[in-house]
C-alpha cells in the first residue's frame, strides 16, 4: 500500500508547476525533476519485481508514471549533453570572462574563493551573498580588479562586482524589493557595441523566504522588458533561484530570444555543493544571439552551498544584434500578469 501511494504522488508532483500556482509548494517539483525522475524508476522496478498480479490497477500504475517520467524527461533532456547545442562557437572579434559565484554569507573560507579567482582569472568576478567580511575578505584582489561595485549587505543578498577594466552606466536597482539588489552595466569592445550585463540575485520560493515565487517572476520578467528595449548584445547572468525548464525562465527566454549555453553541454547543477543526489542549476547565464561562450566551467567547491560558474563570452564577429522576438497575445498576458503580481505585495 505505501508502495503505491508513493506511486501516485512521484505520478502527479511533477505536474504542480503546471498549475501555475506561485506557493513554493507546488514550485517546488520543477527543482527536483532529476532527483524525481531517479525515483520514479526506483519506484518502477520496485514495482515490477515484487508484484505477482498484474491487475488492471497495477497497470494503470505502470503506465501512469512512465508517463509522467516521459513528461519529466522532456523537461530535462535538451539541458544534457544528449541534445544539440544551441550556443556554437563562431569567429569572435572581443570577449570578456566572468566568474559568478554565490559565496554563502556565513562561509569564511575567503582563501579558496581567491585560489578560483587566480585559477581562471576572469576580467569580471562577481558574487552574491557578499556582506562587510567578504568585502574584507575579497580585498586582496583589489589591485588587480580596480575597478568595483560594493553592496555589501548582511540580508544574504549582498552583492560585488570586480573588474580589470573601467565599466560604463553601472546602476544597482532595486526592482521588486527594496533589499534584494542588481547590478546593471556596460562592458565596452574596441570598435564594438558594448556588452550589457544584468546581475540578478532574486529570493526564492521557500518556507523561509519568500512564501510565493511572485517577487521573482516579476523580476526576471522586468529584465526581460528591459532587453527588449535596448538594441545591443546583452548578458543575463546570477544566482536566479529557479531552474532553467520552468515556465517562468522559458517565457523569459521566448520574450528576449536569449541562449541558454547549457543546452547540449550539461545540467551544470551549481546548489547544492555539500550533496551531490540533491544539486539543481540554479546559477544561470543567458546571452543574446550576437554572442556565444566558448569556455564554461563549474568551480572547485570553496565552502559555500553553490558552486561559482566561468564563462568567456564572445562577440561573434559582423554579427549584428538580433530584433525582438514577436510575443502572442498570451504570453504578453502572461508577462503582465507576472509583473503586476510580484509588484503588487
Amino acid at each position: 500500500m505505501v508502495l503505491y501511494i508513493l506511486i501516485i504522488f512521484f505520478t502527479i508532483s511533477p505536474f504542480f508547476p503546471a498549475t501555475e500556482n506561485p506557493h513554493w509548494f507546488f514550485r517546488t517539483a520543477d527543482f527536483v525533476r532529476f532527483q524525481s525522475i531517479m525515483l520514479q524508476i526506483i519506484l518502477l522496478v520496485t514495482l515490477l519485481y515484487i508484484e505477482e498480479q498484474f491487475t488492471v490497477f497495477i497497470w494503470v500504475l505502470i503506465a501512469s508514471l512512465v508517463l509522467s517520467m516521459v513528461y519529466q524527461l522532456f523537461k530535462v533532456v535538451p539541458y544534457s549533453s544528449l541534445y544539440p547545442r544551441k550556443s556554437t562557437e563562431e569567429a569572435s572579434d572581443g570577449h570578456v570572462s566572468i566568474l559568478a559565484g554565490n559565496v554563502l554569507q556565513t562561509n569564511t573560507e575567503y582563501p579558496k574563493f581567491l585560489q578560483e579567482i587566480r585559477k581562471f582569472n576572469p576580467d569580471l568576478v562577481l558574487t552574491m551573498e557578499s556582506n562587510k567580511d567578504w568585502d574584507n575578505g575579497l580585498s586582496a584582489i583589489e589591485k588587480d580588479y580596480t575597478h568595483t561595485v560594493k553592496v555589501p549587505l548582511e540580508n544574504f543578498y549582498g552583492m560585488h562586482l570586480y573588474s580589470k577594466v573601467v565599466l560604463q552606466n553601472v546602476q544597482v536597482k532595486y526592482q521588486i524589493e527594496d533589499d534584494k539588489p542588481s547590478i546593471f552595466f556596460d562592458f565596452s569592445f574596441e570598435g564594438q557595441k558594448p556588452i550589457h550585463f544584468c546581475c540578478l540575485h532574486p529570493a526564492p520560493p521557500s518556507p523561509t523566504e519568500n512564501e510565493t515565487s511572485k517577487e521573482r517572476d516579476a523580476e526576471l520578467m522586468l529584465t526581460g522588458e528591459l532587453i527588449r528595449k535596448i538594441d545591443r548584445p546583452t548578458v543575463v547572468c546570477g544566482d536566479m533561484n529557479d531552474v532553467v525548464w520552468s515556465r517562468t525562465t522559458r517565457l523569459f527566454k521566448k520574450m528576449t530570444g536569449m541562449i541558454d549555453p547549457r543546452v547540449g553541454r550539461g545540467f551544470y547543477s551549481t546548489y547544492n555543493a555539500n550533496y551531490f543526489f540533491l544539486r539543481f542549476p540554479l546559477d544561470h547565464l543567458f546571452h543574446t544571439r550576437d554572442l556565444y561562450v566558448g569556455r564554461m566551467e563549474r568551480s572547485k567547491n570553496f565552502g559555500s552551498d553553490h558552486f561559482a560558474m566561468y564563462y568567456e563570452i564572445h562577440h561573434k564577429k559582423k554579427t549584428s544584434t538580433p530584433k525582438n522576438p514577436k510575443m502572442n497575445g498570451e504570453e504578453k498576458k502572461d508577462v503582465k500578469e507576472l509583473i503586476d503580481e510580484g509588484t503588487s505585495n
